[in-house]
């Protein structure tokens, strides 16, 4: 067992380390960089001559290390990460990227696994009540629905429910975790009520698709089961429909959906950030936005690393988990 979880470990590192390489250069494709946001900034703004303005950019790009090849770039801020655990600084935020995506993290998990936690109860519940009743009326209508919330965007929804609630019931603070006159009162019930007034949203939005994801996943995972031959041979042996399902059906059918729910994670993450951007709750989501428009290379590269980092991170557990379940698999 601990010698498939180093293996795994391993393999993870691996795969960060090319996703890091991967996200840093795609940011660098696009033409110019912060420095030359900068310096139309100065033009505009400062009035400066294009000579002035050149030269001031020139001494940014050479203080930040902007004038050196992209793979030296990407190196120096691998390093700064591994021995200092500093992401770089953030040229639109003008702090260190680590300090913000800290900052942030901590939110954006935190709707992510309410929105996980959810649609994996919700879905599970939903396909294992559907798949006993295979084409009839209630299996037919969860798949209707199934299939309608994993086909509709997740930003249309928010900006549907973001309508409803500023011009359908008017509310005024829509965007934040909490109210103007919540934002540094001390926690009470009023201000949790508060907070759950501004999550649900997002929650409710990235979990959706996850339920219909679930419960297709568990409903064709039960359906195989049901169908398997030590079931009929349970149920010869005189076991009632509720012993064959607790027993042999829905436990066999978890495993599947326990090695899934590592690709669910990123699923929930991506939703959590789509929701954010449109409620305006500052998550990552908004963050790495920004920082994509303006080229602040190190933020967004920052971003989008802590963010692969749990989507590995959710992958290597769920194998974990299934390793302990399924014995095969550690010796495999």
């Amino acid at each position: 067992m601990l010698n498939y979880i180093l293996r795994r470990l391993v393999i993870s590192i691996f795969v960060l380390f090319a996703i890091a390489a991967i996200c840093f250069f795609i940011i660098q494709l696009p033409p110019g960089d912060f420095a030359t946001s900068y310096k139309q900034f100065l033009i505009q703004t400062a009035n400066l001559t294009e000579d002035k303005a050149e030269a001031m950019t020139k001494l940014v790009r050479q203080q930040y290390g902007l004038d050196q090849p992209v793979y030296i770039q990407f190196f120096t801020w691998i390093k700064g990460i591994v021995t200092e655990g500093k992401f770089g600084y953030s040229f639109a935020y003008r702090r260190d990227a680590g300090e913000i995506i800290l900052d942030r993290l901590p939110k954006t998990m935190m709707l992510a696994l309410l929105a996980h936690a959810i649609s994996t109860g919700l879905g599970l519940a939903a396909g294992i009540y559907a798949a006993p009743r295979q084409y009839r009326w209630a299996d037919n209508v969860l798949s209707f629905f199934a299939f309608i919330l994993t086909s509709i965007p997740r930003f249309f929804i928010a900006l549907v429910i973001l309508y409803v609630l500023v011009f359908t019931f008017k509310q005024q603070h829509v965007t934040g975790f909490f109210s103007p006159e919540y934002a540094v009162a001390p926690w009470d019930w009023a201000k949790l009520m508060n907070l759950l007034e501004h999550i649900w949203p997002v929650i409710l939005i990235a979990g959706l698709g996850g339920v219909a994801r679930n419960m297709r996943v568990m409903r064709g995972n039960m359906l195989d089961v049901l169908n398997a031959q030590y079931v009929t041979t349970a149920r010869s042996k005189g076991l009632t429909e509720s012993q064959v399902m607790n027993r042999h059906a829905v436990p066999n059918a978890l495993h599947p959906i326990i090695g899934y729910q590592g690709t669910v994670l990123p699923y929930m993450i991506q939703g959590e950030l789509e929701a954010a951007i449109v409620m305006g709750l500052p998550t990552l989501g908004p963050i790495l936005v920004t920082a994509l428009r303006s080229q602040d290379i190190y933020l967004s590269g920052g971003a989008l690393l802590v963010t692969a980092t749990l989507i590995v991170l959710g992958n290597l557990l769920s194998d974990i988990f299934l390793a302990v379940l399924d014995p095969r698999i550690r010796y495999s």
